[in-house]
Order: C-alpha cells, then structure tokens, then sequence
C-alpha cells in the first residue's frame, strides 16, 4: 500500500492531482473537509462531536480527527493507497498519522507539496470564484491570510516527512499535465513495484 500526504496551500491543485490518482492507481483519497462534512451531516456520533467544538468557535481537537480518519481508513481495506488531503497541518498531527499507519502496519511513504507562490493562488482563487460561491474567494486579503497560515503552520510537517526521507515538492504552478507527471515520477514507481 502506498500512503501520500497531498500538501499545499488553498487553490495549489491537490483536489485535482487527488483525482488523478484515484483514477490512475484506485488510491482512497480522505479530504478532511469532506470527511467533516459528511460526519456533521450524517450526524453521527463523530460529527456530534466535533459539531460541539465547531460551535463554540473551537477547532476539533486532533484525536476526533484521528477517529474519522481510522473510520475511513478501515472502512476501504482494499485501496493500493491513501491520499491524505488537508492533514496532517501540525507536528502533532503528523506523529498520530505515523502512529495510525504504524497501527495499519503501514507507513507514510510521501509527502508530496505543490509549491505555489501567493501571487498565483490569489488569481487562481479568485478565477474559480465564479463556480465556487464561497464570498471568501473573492477577497484577496482573505486569500493572502490562508495563504500565510499555510505557510506559517504547516511548513514544520514537510521539516517532519523531510527529515524522514520522504518530502518531495513539485512545482505547483505549471499546466496539470506537467505537475501530473512529476508527481507520478514520485508516486508511479513505487506503486508499480
């Protein structure tokens, strides 16, 4: 099984490239958004739980999102691979990932990130805003502070899967096709052995 930690900021194409595995190599992709909003629609025990903290302001603690994330992990034992989308965003995180998969008899086998500038998110975000319908999308003062965070919180997990051996970045800003094929030079060998 080959796991992947799919990184980048707001707009920097991980949806898309996700796709693109899944279709290529049957990978389970867990978008933790997604994985939130089904819970909290589905209402289930887990989506109550984390619906406590969401509405008193608080972020879910990472133990509810270890939860959801082992109940789709044993719920598709038969995918070649999962790709983790949206998580881990903190050191923490990123030790209960590796403590999940050491569970699965598994281990994270890459952390690829789609390094994209700030200038190219905010006219990508902006240029989707049209099909989006998120009010958000249209301010880039919003946009440049996603950005920010993403860069200020999340630049410790690729340090983590760096000293690991297993961080990768892929130049984000080029056509899909191009950004497709450096992530398969990554991923595709792997898989196939």
């Amino acid at each position: 099984m080959f796991n992947l930690i799919l990184f980048g900021p707001p707009g920097s194409g991980k949806g898309t490239q996700a796709s693109l595995l899944v279709k290529k190599h049957n990978f389970l992709h867990i978008s933790t958004g997604d994985m939130f909003r089904e819970e909290l629609s589905r209402n289930t025990p887990l989506g109550q739980e984390a619906r406590s903290y969401m509405d008193k302001g608080h972020l879910v603690p990472d133990e509810v999102t270890i939860a959801m994330l082992r109940k789709r992990v044993e719920q598709h034992p038969d995918v070649t691979g999962i790709i983790f989308d949206g998580f881990p965003r903190t050191d923490p995180q990123a030790a209960d990932l590796n403590d999940l998969m050491r569970e699965k008899g598994a281990r994270i086998n890459a952390l690829i990130l789609l390094d994209v500038d700030a200038d190219t998110i905010v006219q990508r975000i902006i240029g989707r805003a049209a099909t989006s319908g998120r009010a958000d999308d249209l301010k880039e003062d919003i946009i440049r502070t996603r950005f920010d965070n993403f860069v200020n919180y999340t630049t410790p997990v690729f340090d983590f899967y760096h000293e690991l051996g297993v961080a990768h970045r892929v130049d984000g800003r080029r056509s899909i096709a191009e950004v497709a094929e450096d992530i398969d030079a990554i991923v595709g060998p792997a898989v196939e052995n």
